[in-house]
C-alpha cells in the first residue's frame, strides 16, 4: 500500500513513494529556477513548478512497481501563486516566501490598521514573509489582472492550492488549515477566512480556496492531467508542520528543528494558541477531520542551508554544498570570524527585513575555512536565537531538539547546534520528514493508518548529538555582530 507524497520545496520538487510501514521505496527529484528580477525580489514560474513536479513523479513511480494508492501533498509555505481557473495557467510569477518587495505596504498597513490586532487573530506579526500582502502588491500593481481575480476567472492561492488545482485537471480549489493559516487572511481559532482579514487586505473570498483539514479524501487526481493516476488525494500540510508530524511530534511540547533553505523550529503546543511575546509566531500544527485543532509555536530563519548554496554559488570557496563541512573541520574554528546570513533579511526573533548579511572579524590570516565554519556557527546561532525566545514564551526549557532536512546531515552543524544549546539534539533516520509527513498525513486520510497512534514509531532517531562544548563566547559576539548591522540598516 504505497503512498506518492509530492514536496514542492523552495528549489525543487521531491517525490517519495512511501510504505505503509513508513519506508521510502522510491524517490524522485527534480529542481526548478530561481528567478531574481531585482534586488529583494524572489520569484517562480508555477509552470516550473508544476512540470519539475511530473518530472520528479515518473522519476519515483518508475523507481518501484508497487502503485500508489492515495496522494500526499506538502509545499513551500507563503509563497503566493495565480492561475486561471479554466486553463490552469499562470498570468505571472509566483512571488516566494523569501521576496521582501512589500516590505513598505507591511509597514503601512501596521500603522494604518494596528498590526497587533492581525498579530492575535492570525499569530502572525505584519512582515512581507506572509501571503496576505503578495496578494496586495498584485492588487495594486497589476490592475487589469486584478480585475479577473475579482470576477472570479483567476483563482489565488499557495503552492498546495495549485498543485491541487494541477493534479485535478481544475476540480479542486482548496488548501489545509495549516497553509490557510500562513496567509494571514485565516482567524487562527476558527480556521475560516476572516472577513475583516479580506478587507484589510482587499482580497475576494471567492477567489480563495475551500479551507480543509490535513488529512481526509479531497477529490480524485486527474489521469489526463496528472501520469494517468486516479487516485485520491488524501493528506496535505505546509512543509514545516509536515515535519513535525513526520517526527511524530504528537505531543505537547516535541520540538523540531527541519534545516532546508531556511531552518524552521515549531513546539506543539497542544490545543492552546500560544502568542508570542518574543517575536514568534502562532500556527496551526494540523487540523483533524472531526475539527480538532492542533497549534504550534514557531520561529522562522530565512536563511540556512542557503547560505551554504551561497558560498558555492556567490563566493565559490566550495564546489559543492557537502563540501562545506570537511573545509571547516580543516580550520577548527571560525578564528574569530562571524557571519550573521541575513541574506534575505532576519526572520524570527528580530523581523527586521532590511537587515543586510555580514561577515565581521575578518583579518589577513581569515581564510575559506573561517568563514565556512563561521557560515555552519550562523546557521546554529540563528536557531538558537528561536529557541531562546521559545523558551522564554513557554517558561521552560527544551528536553532536546528533533533535527531532520538536507542540512542536518552536516555533523559539524549539528555538533555546534548541541554545543550552543546545551541540550541533545536528536536526528531522524529519515531526514525527509518533511515528505513522510505528508505520506502519513495521507495514510491516514486513505485509512491506512488507523490512528494518530500508529505512526509513533515510523521515524526513530538514528544519532543522538550532545554537548561537548561551551560556545556561549562564539554566540555573543555574533549577538553583537546582528546587533551592529541592524544599527548600521536603521
Amino acid at each position: 500500500m504505497a503512498i506518492l507524497s509530492i514536496d514542492a520545496g523552495t528549489t525543487g520538487v521531491t517525490a517519495l513513494m512511501v510504505s505503509n510501514h513508513g519506508e521510502i521505496l522510491a524517490r524522485g527529484y527534480q529542481e526548478f529556477a530561481q528567478h531574481f528580477p531585482t534586488p529583494g525580489w524572489v520569484e517562480h514560474d508555477p509552470e516550473e513548478i508544476w512540470q519539475a513536479t511530473l518530472s520528479a513523479c515518473k522519476q519515483a513511480l518508475l523507481g518501484t512497481e508497487e502503485p500508489p494508492i492515495a496522494i500526499g501533498i506538502t509545499n513551500q509555505r507563503e509563497t503566493a501563486v495565480m492561475w486561471d481557473r479554466a486553463t490552469l495557467e499562470s498570468p505571472t510569477r509566483a512571488i516566494v516566501w523569501q521576496d521582501r518587495r512589500t516590505a513598505d505596504l507591511t509597514e503601512e498597513l501596521n500603522k494604518k490598521n494596528n498590526g497587533d490586532w492581525i498579530r492575535f487573530r492570525t499569530g502572525l506579526k505584519l512582515d512581507p514573509y506572509f501571503t496576505s500582502s503578495k496578494f496586495l502588491w498584485w492588487q495594486k500593481n497589476l490592475p487589469q489582472i486584478w480585475k479577473l481575480v475579482e470576477s472570479g476567472a483567476i483563482a489565488l492561492g499557495t503552492v498546495d492550492s495549485y498543485l491541487c488545482a494541477r493534479i485535478s485537471g481544475g476540480a479542486l480549489h482548496i488548501t489545509d488549515a495549516t497553509n490557510a493559516s500562513r496567509t494571514q487572511l485565516m482567524d487562527l481559532s476558527n480556521c475560516e477566512w476572516d472577513p475583516e482579514l479580506l478587507e484589510a487586505f482587499g482580497i475576494p473570498h471567492s477567489a480563495l480556496p475551500e479551507i480543509v483539514p490535513s488529512w481526509g479524501n479531497y477529490g480524485n487526481s486527474s489521469p489526463e492531467h496528472f501520469l494517468g493516476l486516479n487516485i485520491p488525494i488524501t493528506g496535505m500540510a505546509g512543509d514545516q508542520q509536515a515535519a513535525l508530524f513526520g517526527q511524530c511530534g504528537f505531543e505537547i511540547g516535541d520540538s523540531k528543528s527541519t534545516y532546508g533553505t531556511g531552518a524552521f523550529i515549531l513546539t506543539n503546543t497542544g490545543s492552546e494558541i500560544k502568542h508570542s511575546d518574543h517575536g514568534l509566531l502562532a500556527t496551526m500544527a494540523y487540523l483533524t477531520p472531526n475539527g480538532e485543532k492542533v497549534y504550534a509555536i514557531e520561529g522562522s530563519v530565512f536563511v540556512a542551508g542557503a547560505a551554504v548554496q551561497w558560498l558555492r554559488d556567490s563566493l565559490k570557496i566550495i564546489s559543492t554544498s557537502s563540501e562545506v563541512e570537511e573545509l571547516a573541520l580543516k580550520s577548527g574554528s571560525s578564528h574569530g570570524v562571524s557571519f550573521v546570513p541575513a541574506l534575505t533579511g532576519l526572520g524570527a526573533p528580530y523581523w527586521d527585513p532590511s537587515a543586510r548579511g555580514t561577515l565581521m572579524g575578518l583579518t589577513r590570516g581569515s581564510d575559506r575555512g573561517a568563514i565556512a565554519y563561521a557560515t555552519l556557527e550562523g546557521i546554529a546561532f540563528q536557531v538558537k536565537a528561536v529557541l531562546d525566545a521559545m523558551e522564554q514564551d513557554l517558561g521552560h526549557g527544551l528536553k532536546g531538539l528533533r533535527v531532520d532536512g538536507g542540512a542536518a546531515a552536516n555533523d559539524l552543524l549539528m555538533q555546534i547546534q548541541a554545543d550552543c544549546l546545551d541540550t541533545e539534539v536528536i536526528r531522524a533516520k529519515n531526514l525527509e520528514s518533511t515528505g513522510l509527513g505528508a505520506a502519513l498525513l495521507a495514510g491516514l486520510g486513505a485509512g491506512i493508518f488507523k490512528s494518530i497512534e500508529e505512526l509513533a514509531q515510523l521515524n526513530p532517531a538514528a544519532k543522538n548529538f550532545t554537548p561537548q562544548k561551551n560556545r556561549s563566547h562564539e554566540f555573543a559576539r555574533w549577538q553583537k555582530a546582528v546587533q551592529l548591522i541592524r544599527e548600521f540598516e536603521n
